[in-house]
Parts: structure tokens; sequence; C-alpha cells
């Protein structure tokens, strides 16, 4: 493939693999890949400018009234009273405010800081730039953010193609190692280049062009690019992890999520404090690569950190600087200290500029005092309002768009489509993903398999032979059939519960779409329902004597699999809807409580009322126990009228396999059995 000269007698940048396109470094991969894109593209290389104007946001708190409450000691008496008057205590809402009319412009090119105490509003003003902000009834949002002159509502769907949102929190499947958390990323997002992609860089020279698609497929090793940036080399085989199971650790944790959303053709990246758990070094090298990428390949770049060194501090172009929602600095980091003094404060040699910014606002600015100066937040607001830096940003605010943005958003983004795997290729990817996480629960399935075996023979030696004259009995193993594997699935609740931190970031960033994950969650649940049935249901058909042919125990094994896959997908769509595991797991419970109960066994048809009847209908357990019980005493030696010496003809004017199945009101027709497997 070509490759780049060669540089201060550095190896040349290739591109067959990590190694050759890391050969100078990133900085120099970045001039690279500039200078490769631009001569294919004709023009510069696509930027997005984003522009927000009179951001607020505000949420209604419901507060309890407990100021009238009274401490006294814990007896039970006065617990169960105090807890009493925590019932009956009045409630009102309280406004609480989170942005409060943030305006402001994040140019291509630039690396914007955004620092503020705990509860300033960092995360909130990425997340709302990121438009990922979490709506609600009680969650109140005004004011217009656009993108090269797009409002954000016309761009929402196709938003994570063009900008990325590196979350706080580190959310990852703990079972995957960070090479395998990389390479999921990268193939959902553009691992291998697009038929749309390659049309764009044609408008320069052959050679040019060639140059470029070369350089394109060379995307397919980005995933060890990052890995090598991220400092993340000695671990990329090493398994995640989370607080149960031990992995990376924090800091690399962190690193990986980081890199997660590195991947893409992204214009603008919002970080929410990259720097928790990693050392300043460490902190240096990234935000340093990361001004590279936005300064080479004109990226807009907002990160926001806790406490930036101030050699950190110092690789950004621009500061905001945040106090309980209100913007109390907005402008060039070098000019942030002069802003400041002209207020009345005095930042000491040996004070940090960031810490220094940080104590503004706070009880401990009366150390930088000099003079008469603002105090509370609203009054540090107000200050900015005056200045010449907030005239000069209103202006950019309001400006006309630049032309050369308007036909970066014309020509190259607006025909990005909302995915960028097709629905087959997301669904295989997610497949492949959701395999591994099953099958590397082994302690999971290593449970399940030896309980499968236990009660299996529990069951199996207990019932061995069984009379199958004796209604009651085979009907009842065909019961606790069903519900073994039904009552196995529940147990997938908090495991089900777990996924939605990760889905909901994926998903967010457009990695699939919601069908194919749930498509994908669904096939990840074959090993196991395939484990429990062929286990638990051989042991106990042929240890308790079910009819003997191959017919009815592929049927039987069938019939498991079916009810076990059915409750998997009911524990799913139950994690999905509820708000959490201490809602989730008694409403789980009581919905198999219900399901059990009017499944025609405890209970049969005819005993039910009539206004509950319906529950019988719609309870999966009711159409598999009919199923299961249609396949044995429809087997032809029950289709007679004289059986074990009892002539069923003469005594109830039916045969056998006709009465042992109306004994518990279960149709006697064999199409009950195909219907209820179909449905």
């Amino acid at each position: 493939m070509a490759a780049s000269p060669p540089t201060d007698h550095a190896p040349p940048i290739g591109y067959n693999n990590m190694e050759s396109l890391m050969a100078q470094g990133s900085t120099a991969l970045h001039g690279h890949i500039a200078k490769r894109m631009t001569a294919a593209l004709g023009q510069p290389l696509p930027q997005m400018e984003v522009r927000y104007h009179n951001i607020s946001i505000s949420t209604d708190v419901i507060v309890k009234d407990e100021a009238n409450l009274k401490s006294e000691l814990p007896t039970l008496l006065n617990t169960v009273r105090m807890a009493a008057a925590r019932m009956s205590a009045k409630k009102h809402v309280v406004k609480k405010e989170i942005l409060r009319n943030v305006s402001g412009v994040l140019k291509p090119g630039t690396m914007t800081l955004v620092v503020g105490q705990p509860g300033s509003g960092k995360s909130s003003l990425l997340k709302m730039l990121g438009a990922r902000f979490p709506t609600g009834k009680r969650v109140h949002m005004s004011g217009d953010v656009t993108y090269n002159g797009t409002p954000q509502s016309e761009l929402r769907s196709r938003l994570p193609q063009f900008v990325s949102l590196v979350n706080r929190q580190d959310k990852h499947f703990p079972t995957l190692t960070v090479q395998e958390t990389l390479e999921f990323a990268n193939g959902c997002t553009g691992g291998k280049m697009s038929r749309n992609e390659g049309k764009l860089y044609t408008s320069g020279t052959p050679e040019e062009n060639q140059a470029a698609a070369d350089l394109l497929r060379a995307y397919e090793h980005h995933p060890d690019v990052v890995i090598r940036q991220l400092g993340l080399e000695n671990c990329k085989e090493t398994i995640v992890g989370d607080a149960m199971l031990r992995g990376v650790s924090g800091g690399e944790r962190k690193r990986v999520t980081t890199g997660e959303m590195s991947f893409g053709n992204k214009y603008v990246f919002l970080m929410d404090e990259i720097s928790t758990g990693l050392d300043s070094a460490t902190t240096f090298d990234i935000i340093s690569t990361q001004r590279s990428f936005a300064k080479t390949l004109r990226k807009t770049v907002v990160i926001s950190l806790l406490q930036p060194s101030p050699e950190v501090f110092a690789l950004f172009d621009d500061v905001i600087l945040l106090n309980d929602g209100y913007v109390i600095y907005r402008g060039p980091s070098s000019e942030a200290l002069g802003f400041f003094q002209d207020l009345g404060f005095s930042c000491p040699a040996n004070r940090d500029v960031a810490d220094f910014l940080l104590d503004l606002g706070t009880s401990k600015q009366r150390q930088y005092e000099v003079g008469a100066c603002p105090v509370t937040a609203r009054e540090f607001a107000d200050a900015f309002e005056k200045s010449t830096l907030r005239e000069h940003l209103m202006t950019e605010v309001n400006s006309p768009m630049d032309l050369s943005l308007l036909s970066d958003t014309s020509k190259l983004m607006e025909v990005q489509p909302e995915f960028q795997q097709n629905f087959w290729d997301g669904t295989l990817t997610l497949i492949r993903r959701q395999m591994a996480v099953t099958l590397r629960n082994k302690a999971h399935l290593k449970s399940r398999f030896l309980m499968s075996i236990l009660l299996g023979l529990l069951n199996g030696s207990t019932f061995y032979q069984f009379d199958e004259a004796d209604a009651q009995v085979v009907i009842g193993m065909v019961y606790v059939a069903i519900n073994f594997v039904t009552v196995g699935q529940s147990a997938q609740m908090p495991i089900f519960m777990s996924l939605r931190d990760v889905f909901n970031k994926q998903r967010g960033a457009n990695f699939f779409r919601t069908s194919s994950f749930v498509f994908a969650t669904s096939v990840s649940q074959i090993p196991l329902a395939v484990l429990e049935t062929v286990v638990f249901g051989s042991i106990i058909y042929w240890m308790c004597g079910f009819v003997a042919t191959a017919q009815g125990f592929i049927l039987f094994e069938l019939m498991m699999f079916l009810t076990s896959m059915m409750f998997a997908a009911w524990f799913f769509f139950l994690a999905a809807v509820l708000p959490d595991m201490n809602v989730a797991g008694p409403v789980s419970q009581l919905s198999l409580f219900f399901m059990t109960l009017f499944c025609g066994f405890v209970i049969t048809r005819g005993q039910m009322p009539d206004y509950l009847i319906w529950m019988y209908w719609i309870s999966p357990q009711a159409w598999s126990l009919r199923a299961s019980t249609v396949n044995q005493y429809t087997d032809s030696r029950f289709d007679t009228c004289i059986y074990e010496g009892t002539n069923y003809c003469e005594t109830y004017g039916m045969t056998m396999g006709e009465y042992s199945l109306t004994s518990f009101d279960v149709p006697t027709p064999q199409m009950w059995l195909w219907l209820e497997l179909s449905i």
C-alpha cells in the first residue's frame, strides 16, 4: 500500500497494521490523514460549528415538609410514629435550576474546557449539546442548539453520527475484553469504508484518490490505534470487569469508555470527566492527543475535567466556568486570570489557575479577594453579562453561518444514514457480542446445568415409571417441567437489568437499532434454553415413563424449549419497561404467580370464575400445559376403550385418553397441540 515519506529518518506511515500507522506517532498520523483526505475530497475536511443560545434546564422536585418532625429516642413506638408522620407529611414542588440562560459557540479546530464545582451543570451542558439530556414531564428545557445552522430537532435521529458524547459513568459488559469492547464499537460505527464514503473521496488525481481509498481501508486497524493512543496495550486482552468481577483498573476502564466513543466519522466530541482515576501524566497524554486531533483534523472538542493540572489547562483554547447553572466565565483560557483580576481577585503564584477558578463563587474565594468583588454565582454571572467577552460572544452567536459550513451540511452530513450498518449486519454483530456475553457467564450456566440434573433426578426418581392412568400425576409432572424452565428464566431478571445501562449508552450513540438488540438478545438465550430443556427434559421424560415415541419426546422437548424462550422474552420485557430491580423483582414474581395459578392444573378451567377466565387463555403456561398433555394422551396406545381392565367407553362414554384430558378440562382434539405450538 502507499505510504507517506519518512520524516527525520523515522519509518514511513503504512497501512498494514497498527504499528505501521503509528510509526511516527499520533500527531504525524493525524497530519497524514488530513493531507490524504483533503487531496481526495477536493476541499477542506468537513467541520461542524455548534451554537447554543439561552439554554435553560430546570426540573420540578417533590419535597416532603419534614421541618416539624422532632427527633426522638428510637423506641418501637417512636419509630412507628415517625414513620406515620413522614407518610402523612405534606408535599410541595420545588423548582431546581440546572442551567440558566447559557449561550456560546464551539468552533471547529478548538479545544474547550468545562470546569465547575460538582452540581454546577457541566454534565447537563454536555448532554444538552449532544441531545442526550433525559426528558420527562417534570423536566423543562428551553433555548436553541444548532449544528452548522441546522436545528437540533432536525438532526436528532442522525446526530450521534456527527456528535460523540463520552459519559461520566463507565458502563460496559464486564466479561468482554478491552479489545473486544473497542472492536464492537468500531464495527457498529463503520469499521469498513462504506460505499457512500468511497464516493466522496474522488475529487483528486487518480493517485490521490487511490491513496485515500487505501487509507480508508486501513480504518479496520482503528481499534488497535486507539488502544495505543490510550495506553491500553498491556491490558487489551483483559476483561473490562466491574464492581463484582475483577478486570482492568478504574483508570483503564475510564480510558475504555473514552475509546469506545471515539469511532466513526464524528465532527464534535463531548467528553465528561474523562480524567477520573487517571494520573496527571496519562491525562496530559490523552488531552494532547485530543488537541492534535482537533487542530489537525478540524474537530470540535469539548472536555469537562475536575481539577486539571496547569500543563493540561494550557492545552485548551477556551474555558467555560459554571457555578450553580450560571456561566461566570466563557472565553480564552489565557484571559481568564485577567478577567477575574479586574473583578477584584488575585491568584497567588503558588495556586493553579484551574483550582483558583473552581474556588470562585464558594467560601474559599475569600483568600483571593483584594477589594469589592462578586460573592454569589448570580453576581458573577451578572458581571460576565456586562463584560466585553460576553458582548463578543453574543456577536458570534448571532452572526451569519459561514458558507463553507453550510456547504458541509448539505453535501456531506445530510446524506449520512441514522445507522452505519444495515439491519442484518448490525444484528449479526450484536448476536456475536451477546452470545459471547452469555457463554462467558460460566457461573450461571454451570449452576443451571447442575440444577437441571439434580432436580431432574429428584423428580424422576420420585415419580419413577408413574401410572399413566393417573392423570393427576402425569399432568402434574408436565406442570413441574413447565414450572422448572419458567422459574429458571426468572433468574435472568438481574442479568437483563444489567444490560440496560450499556444498551442506553450504545443505542443513544446509534450503534444499532433497538429491534436488532432485542432479536440478538433473544438469540443469545437459546444456549441456556437448550441446556435446561435437553438435560432436565430428557431425565424426567424417560424416568417418569411418558409415552415412549420419538415424536412424543421431540414434541415434549420442543414445548419446554418454546416455553423457556417465551418466558425469557417476558422477563426481558419487564426488565426493559420497569424502572429498577426493586420494582421489577416483585412484579415478575407476581406475574409468574398468576400465570402459574391460572395455567389449568392448580385450578382447572371449569373451576375458574367467568370474569377471570381470560387469565387462563393468556397464560403461556396454560398453552404449554395443554399442548404437552395432548401430546401425551393422544398417542395411539391411549386411544382405546379398555385400559388396564377398565372399560372407559362403557363407564365414561369416551376413550381412556379422552377421559384423562377431560378430567382437567383439556380439549381433546389433537389440533390443539399444533395450534398451541404455533402460538
